[in-house]
């Protein structure tokens, strides 16, 4: 059994009538909620101090107005009086709980005793430690031009309400005046909430292609720590674009106008490592014939993306660390003391975790550059994007060598689906430019792409695999890397996100070659928070 009441159209619904006259009390409320409504000030200011009116004038403990999604239907709290909801992200599918219901039906519900009822889930765990069996709780649609656009919800204590109807009907008169502020907000929110996801989705640099969901987030991932000074550590295989995204960090920073210093720390000579970073004097050493200025100082104001930095030795570790701890330095040979400020970008494709394990690298070293990790997919893992790129090359090395553009034969674009990319992007790059140059109609064949690519598809596959099947396998291949993604790398999750077994995921994920390691230390997008109700 449960308390609950449904009550018909006649309250709170389009078109009904009022069942009651308000008393002195409840006019006075009303006047005082649209006297701040016709105040001018931000839309969510408005709506919380309506609440507080309530709260004051009528004795209601608690309050809330949840906004509705138009295209799903799902209600999501967004203002609250009495109740504490900063940093919770609280939401509502069509039909849950009593928010859920009334958003869904249109009809309001009341339920006298809010201890028996069983449709009630307390998201917000306002009323965890309280007798909710004291408690009366009411919930009225808002309805603006004939539309569902927003629940209000209140609870009293019971022993106040003398009446459930008189109730609905005064919380309905507030929902009416309400009505065109919460759709005005709602439609806000909305608009707030596709500029996000469009700015996710825009990508940081016109040089960085992909539209899969995997280059999505990063996309997000980079437009946040752009605007920042924060260390950015960039993992990812051989060719996969890291020095790409590093550009665009620094593009998209309030460093733009300062330099960019790159270092490929993988081809500096240990014995050079200190000279070329920090500098030297005349005559510290033999074939020091001039003084120069090393990498960090060039980068003052700016930027230094220090590439390969995992190939850096024990020495260069251990003086690498200290300018990030001191932000100053000695260039060689020289008692001059250098304060540079600089931020660093550095990118490794090699798995440091398993170097600290190893004690090839240094542990204070990698957790000052390990601020804000992120991770390039290889190009196995970006589905489409294969294609998408391949387009690309193709646009870009027509122009430059002056030749008609051409298209990728439906044979060509199974060989590239199906192919494991080693070498990721860049070898996807030489192919093309490859298959440019040896073409000599509008069409790219197989016979255009590198010899081995072709045979070493097949001896993968071990059978040539038709359109249908190489397209299925890369949004395979996918998905099961977002829900990897998703998940940090926990494939038992992964399995349940995808619907399936865990077995089969581990089956998927050896067959396809997926390393599901990578996924356990990167950072993703702050997960939503898996609140209960109201």
């Amino acid at each position: 059994m449960t308390s609950s009441i449904w009550r018909p159209s006649q309250v709170g619904a389009p078109g009904g009538e009022e069942i009651s006259i308000h008393n002195f009390e409840e006019l006075a409320a009303l006047h005082a909620v649209a006297k701040i409504l016709a105040q001018p000030g931000e839309l969510r200011d408005q709506i919380e101090l309506a609440l507080q009116e309530m709260g004051d004038r009528l004795g209601m403990q608690r309050g809330m107005i949840s906004l509705l999604d138009r295209e799903t239907g799902e209600a999501w709290l967004d203002v609250a009086h009495g109740v504490d909801i900063q940093g919770l992200d609280v939401t509502y599918q069509p039909g849950e709980g009593i928010t859920g219901k009334v958003a869904q039906t249109g009809r309001p519900m009341a339920c006298a005793n809010l201890g028996k009822e069983v449709h009630f889930l307390d998201r917000t765990g306002a009323r965890r430690f309280l007798n909710r069996a004291e408690l009366s709780f009411l919930c009225v649609p808002i309805i603006y031009d004939a539309r569902v656009v927003g629940v209000l919800s209140a609870d009293k204590v019971a022993r106040q309400v003398e009446n459930l109807d008189r109730e609905l009907a005064m919380l309905s008169s507030v929902a009416e005046l309400l009505a065109k502020a919460v759709h005005n907000r709602a439609v806000e929110e909305e608009n707030r909430r596709l500029r996000h996801l469009l700015g996710r989705s825009r990508t940081p640099s016109p040089e960085i292609i992909g539209h899969s969901g995997v280059m999505q987030n990063l996309f997000g991932m980079v437009a946040q720590v752009a605007d920042s000074n924060t260390t950015v550590l960039i993992n990812g295989e051989t060719g996969t674009g890291k020095e790409l995204v590093a550009r665009a960090i620094h593009r998209n920073s309030p460093r733009l106008k300062g330099p960019l210093v790159q270092v490929n720390c993988a081809a500096i000579p240990d014995t050079l490592i200190e000279s070329e970073l920090f500098g030297h004097e005349r005559g510290a050493f033999t074939g020091a014939i001039h003084q120069r200025r090393g990498r960090f100082e060039e980068a003052h104001g700016g930027t230094i993306f220090l590439d390969e930095v995992g190939e850096l030795s024990a020495a260069a570790q251990s003086k690498l660390l200290r300018v990030l701890q001191e932000k100053q330095f000695q260039p060689l040979g020289s008692s001059r003391v250098v304060r540079v400020d600089v931020r660093i970008i550095a990118a490794t494709n090699r798995n440091l975790e398993q170097d600290l394990a190893s004690g090839r690298f240094r542990a204070d070293l990698f957790y000052r550059l390990n601020v804000f990790p992120l991770y390039l997919p290889p190009l196995r893992e970006r589905g489409s994007d294969i294609l998408l790129l391949a387009d690309h090359f193709v646009l870009k090395y027509t122009r430059e060598m002056g030749k008609p553009l051409k298209k990728i034969s439906p044979s060509v674009s199974d060989i590239l689906l199906a192919y494991h990319w080693p070498g990721n992007v860049r070898e996807l790059e030489n192919c093309i430019e490859r298959a440019i140059l040896l073409a000599p109609g509008e069409t790219i064949e197989p016979v255009h792409l590198p010899p081995s690519l072709p045979l070493r598809v097949k001896g993968v596959e071990r059978k040539e695999q038709g359109r249908l099947n190489a397209v299925v396998e890369a949004q395979e291949r996918e998905l099961i890397t977002n829900a990897l993604r998703e998940t940090k790398g926990n494939q038992t999750r992964a399995a349940k996100l995808l619907g399936t077994t865990k077995r089969i995921i581990q089956y998927r994920i050896r067959k396809m070659g997926i390393d599901p390691r990578p996924y356990r230390t990167k950072t993703a997008d702050a997960p939503r928070t898996g609140m209960k109700e109201e």
